[in-house]
């Protein structure tokens, strides 16, 4: 006490030990709470605190009111207070000054505490923080594998490691688009369409193993070298069947389009599911941007699924919708929230195969897309598909496999798929031939292999095989039977009918019968007949008794049946044989008019697999003969009686029949 008093009576002017022998008690309370202050704000505050309220020289004066009115001013925190007590208010201002410091102290005593207790708190947190990541790095380094993942995880190692040749498939597939045998026209128009500065959304129609996908494929293979294209090398080829893409009406998945994954009940990334932020998953039209896209069996499609890729090919973009996305959320990321405001680019070419008719599939489809049309293959194009699939497994084969390959299927996969099951069978007969320890040379493409005959007969025979074509023309004529043409789908076939007629029992009362699973179309057909028969021979076919039959039965949904009927029951009633290799088609009218029918393209190119030399079709179908086509010739008629010189043998009715 006796320092602090010495330290500040130095700065005065009078001698405050001279005070203590006035009034010592209050002098040394006024001293006490001074160095209280100096306790709670510490020195060097409490002489920069005085200085701000204008007390600091008040707080040096030896004049004791000098001193207490320094205590009000810093105790109040109020320099406006300049009123020096008197000795008879000493007691009582010391008092509320006392009362005032108690306060602060008071007060500094629960901050203190609070204090504490806010750096308890936040210690316990930054050790909790700690721990949290001194066990975060403890399980990445350890990671989620268990003893039992990691021998799976070995195990599917060691399976990654295995590794087996091509199939045999692999390696005869066309790897160029001079390689696809006989759509030499359809393949034109494809390139024509794809590899151009503005490229086309196509269809291909066609049966099916005529080369549509091969050929969508290597289409792109082929613009990517054009320079005027839009294609690049990083253009994509993506692959889906029509079949396969099924999607849920809430959205919940679309893997075409895309689809959004709802933080709640689709489970989005743990990071945006803690945070409630949607997450947009990108489709294949997102896949396949900057290239193309390739639909097989588009027919297929779900319509509304159709209609929705018809819109995103029109818009070039995917958009996104989903009630969690909160535009306003920080939290959201730069790239979700540019796909919920801008959508996700598929800017692409739609490339899409079907075996269905064209009248089939969506208006709106066929509307934004070219159209082109790949042929039936020939038995000619079936013989060099195995032909140049035998080159690339690098065999040999008898001479007649091609040909005898050819009379059970018209797909060149399916020709192909023979041609590698009598491989093996011959490799295994090459090897149990060899008892020299050679047996492995075969088997590494080493020595000669070659396919025999009877190999590719024992591949059909385990294959239950039958020939594709069960009908073929001959040399010969007969009478009452004719050849007619079908059509199913993108398949021409020869349909074979035959008449017979007898005298009736009583004139007039003859029976006119024929094969009810024909359907309606062929009873028109007969009735149809009956009436042109009689225009044209003056005579009633109720006079004989007539059946006509459909041979293999079938259902004949069209009127192209017509002519052939008549000539059959023609050829029947005046026993005038009918050539065997001449096949007919179109619709009978009751005037004797051969009018214009479908599916003439598929119809000759059926006929031409049978074998047979010489259709006869409607003049009014002329314009749907398919040019420069070869080994079969094509007569066009417009009434049936232009028929009988290229369908009769002699011409000894020809004076009997239509009056003129």
């Amino acid at each position: 006490m006796k320092s602090l008093v010495k330290k500040f009576t130095k700065i005065g002017s009078r001698n405050l030990a001279d005070k203590l022998q006035d009034d010592e008690q209050l002098v040394r309370q006024v001293m006490a709470l001074f160095e209280i202050l100096s306790d709670i704000y510490g020195p060097d505050r409490l002489v920069l605190k005085a200085g701000k309220l204008d007390a600091l020289s008040l707080m040096r004066s030896a004049e004791l009111d000098d001193r207490i009115l320094a205590l009000e001013r810093i105790v109040f925190e109020d320099p406006t207070i300049d009123r020096k007590p008197s000795p008879e208010e000493y007691e009582s201002v010391l008092a509320d000054i006392e009362e005032e410091i108690a306060d602060v102290i008071a007060r500094r005593r629960v901050e203190d505490k609070i204090e504490k207790q806010i750096s308890d708190r936040m210690q316990q947190r930054h050790e909790d923080y700690v721990n949290e990541i001194r066990l975060q790095i403890l399980k990445e380094d350890s990671g989620p594998d268990t003893e039992d993942t990691l021998r799976k995880l070995a195990e599917l190692e060691e399976l990654e490691k295995r590794r087996l040749a091509k199939s045999a498939l692999e390696i005869v597939r066309p790897t160029a688009m001079s390689e696809i045998v006989g759509q030499d026209r359809a393949v034109r128009a494809l390139l024509a369409k794809v590899a151009s500065p503005f490229p086309q959304h196509v269809i291909l129609y066609g049966p099916p193993g005529v080369g549509k996908t091969t050929a969508a494929r290597l289409a792109l293979e082929e613009a990517k070298k054009v320079a005027l294209t839009p294609f690049g090398k990083e253009s994509r080829f993506v692959e889906v069947d029509g079949t396969t893409l099924r999607w849920d009406p809430r959205e919940v998945t679309n893997p075409l389009l895309g689809s959004v994954h709802d933080p709640i009940y689709q489970g989005a990334k743990r990071d945006l599911a803690e945070g409630g932020v949607p997450e947009p998953k990108l489709g294949l039209v997102t896949e396949a941007h900057g290239g193309v896209l390739f639909i097989d069996e588009i027919g297929e499609m779900d319509p509304l699924l159709l209609n929705k890729l018809l819109k995103v090919m029109e818009d070039k973009r995917v958009k996104f919708e989903s009630s969690y996305y909160d535009p306003s959320d920080p939290n959201v990321p730069s790239y979700i929230r540019r796909l919920f405001e801008e959508g996700a680019p598929a800017d692409f070419v739609l490339i899409g195969a079907t075996t269905r008719d064209p009248s089939e599939l969506s208006p709106a489809l066929r509307s934004r897309t070219a159209e082109v049309f790949f042929e039936p293959l020939t038995q000619v194009d079936i013989e060099n598909i195995v032909s140049n699939a035998a080159g690339k497994l690098g065999v040999e084969m008898d001479p007649e496999v091609p040909s005898l390959v050819s009379d059970y299927t018209i797909e060149g996969r399916k020709a192909t798929s023979l041609l590698v099951d009598a491989y093996g069978i011959a490799l295994f007969r090459e090897m149990d031939n060899r008892q020299d320890g050679k047996a492995n040379e075969a088997a590494s493409g080493d020595g000669p292999v070659r396919i025999t005959l009877a190999d590719l007969e024992e591949t059909i025979r385990l294959g239950r095989l039958s020939p594709y074509v069960n009908v073929r023309a001959s040399d010969s004529a007969e009478v009452g039977k004719i050849f007619g043409l079908g059509v199913a789908g993108f398949l021409g076939s020869v349909i074979e009918f035959e008449a017979v007629a007898f005298p009736a029992r009583e004139e007039g009362k003859g029976t006119i019968r024929f094969n009810e699973t024909a359907g309606s179309m062929t009873k028109d057909s007969v009735f149809n007949a009956a009436s042109v028969f009689r225009f044209l021979t003056d005579r009633d076919l109720a006079d004989f008794d007539v059946h006509v039959n459909v041979v293999g039965g079938g259902d004949i949904d069209g009127p192209s049946a017509g002519t052939a009927v008549l000539l059959a029951i023609l050829s029947s009633v005046y026993a005038c044989p009918i050539r065997q290799d001449v096949a007919v088609t179109g619709e009978l009218s009751i005037q004797g008019k051969v009018r214009a029918v479908g599916g003439i393209f598929e119809k000759i190119y059926g006929a031409r697999q049978a074998g047979i030399k010489k259709v006869i079709l409607p003049a009014e179908n002329v314009k749907d003969v398919p040019p420069g086509i070869t080994g079969i010739e094509v007569v066009s008629v417009s009434d049936v009686v232009d028929t009988f010189k290229h369908v009769f043998e002699g011409d000894a009715i020809f004076g009997e029949l239509r009056r003129e």
